[in-house]
């Protein structure tokens, strides 16, 4: 008999119907013996209603009020669940997130989770309760209700399979696994059966919304094994396991990409010690992330610094960089927000010579232009031109045989 943990997100809880189907796959495992913790979001479109109601009263909302609110989606999602579960004969009781005793910090929107006491979680599952919780929610030292930020229901999830050492924590969404790369671009992606934690977290850091990056970085934490699985469709899904649990690692494990990508250069600025400070500090005074850096120094003693920020603060980090290029005396500033990031990721590179060069040989044959390169360990990162991202993507996925399976 094993302890399984169970998230089931807005789409996958859209309709009473859908909540029932969401029951039966419960009362499955229960058939086979299993004790089963479920974590559920608010129905689809739900906190968005609930959002656009706070937003016409104060935008933005007071953050203590906002949480309140907000957090009643998942209460209603919880209690209907476990009616249905009950209407069946299979015993089931909801908790909200401070009744089941999340602590977290007192963030208000994005707080994070300090620890959980399983003792009610436990006592149920031991008198052959199905436990539904309610994610994405939690309570400060305070008492004050706290939400863990948009899609933080993965979060919950994994929180509560580590606190209860879970044998496996499933997060069931609409698609039914991990794939190379997104099937929407390329009809060849392959589901992959096994990922790693660190290849997981790349690719959900550089695009991939299968997963939120906070569940696997707890997941990773705390070695709960993690599977992907479809709400709407049977399948064994993809289960994400520490690197040494899978037996051969594919050089390349997909491809991530990431529409979200603006660009901005200042150009001849003085090439002296702090230079980068001086031009970046504004940008994270006003709370910009910088993604992709680099630096080109001229003959005459300038230097052009490039960078990319999400393109929803290309206007603002623009009229900052213009601010500061008149301080240093710069040439001009450029920006481009037509732009796109494409990441090669695997766990393979490490042992592997030649990937980028193969990357970059792929790319020159179908005529893209490479306008930035970042590397990591495990991961090759370009910036192209925004027309060129799914003929990127596709010639990338056949070159490394993506769309094979391996052993």
């Amino acid at each position: 008999m094993a302890l399984i943990v169970q998230k089931y997100g807005g789409t996958s809880v859209g309709s009473i119907e859908k909540i029932r189907n969401v029951a039966h796959k419960v009362m499955a495992n229960r058939d086979q013996g299993h004790d089963v913790v479920v974590v559920v979001s608010a129905m689809s479109g739900e906190t968005n209603r609930l959002v656009e109601m706070a937003k016409s009263i104060s935008d933005p909302p007071n953050p203590r009020e906002y949480d309140v609110l907000v957090s009643t989606g998942e209460q209603v999602t919880i209690s209907l669940l476990s009616m249905v579960l009950d209407s069946e004969g299979y015993p089931a009781r909801s908790y909200t997130g401070w009744q089941v005793g999340i602590k977290t910090d007192a963030i208000h929107n994005k707080a994070r989770i300090k620890e959980i006491d399983e003792h009610n979680i436990r006592e149920d599952l031991n008198q052959g309760r199905v436990v539904v919780v309610a994610g994405f929610q939690g309570i400060d030292d305070k008492n004050n209700i706290t939400t863990l930020g948009r899609g933080g229901s993965d979060t919950t999830a994994v929180a509560i399979a580590a606190a209860l050492k879970a044998d496996e924590c499933q997060i069931y969404t609409d698609v039914d696994g991990v794939y190379t790369t997104d099937p929407r671009i390329e009809p060849h992606a392959r589901r992959l059966d096994k990922i790693c934690f660190e290849e997981m977290l790349e690719l959900a850091s550089l695009g991939a919304k299968v997963l939120q990056i906070r569940s696997v970085e707890f997941a990773s934490k705390y070695n709960v094994p993690l599977r992907v699985l479809s709400s709407f469709q049977e399948g064994s899904g993809t289960l994400i396991v520490p690197e040494e649990q899978i037996m051969e690692q594919a050089l390349i494990s997909g491809i991530a990409f990431n529409r979200d990508e603006a660009k901005l250069t200042i150009l001849g600025v003085p090439d002296k010690p702090g230079i980068a400070y001086k031009i970046l500090g504004s940008i994270s005074d006003a709370n910009i992330e910088v993604d992709m850096i680099i630096q080109n120094v001229a003959a005459d003693g300038t230097t052009d610094f490039t960078f990319t920020v999400h393109r929803n603060d290309f206007k603002q980090a623009q009229d900052i960089l213009r601010a500061t290029a008149q301080a240093l005396g710069a040439r001009e500033v450029k920006g481009d927000d037509c732009i796109v990031k494409i990441s090669l990721v695997g766990v393979g590179m490490r042992s592997h010579a030649g990937i980028a060069s193969k990357m970059f040989g792929t790319l020159a044959d179908e005529g893209i232009n490479i306008q930035m390169i970042s590397t990591s360990e495990i991961k090759i990162s370009i910036v192209v031109d925004e027309k060129y991202l799914e003929l990127g993507v596709r010639v990338l996925h056949s070159a490394f045989g993506l769309e094979e399976a391996t052993a």
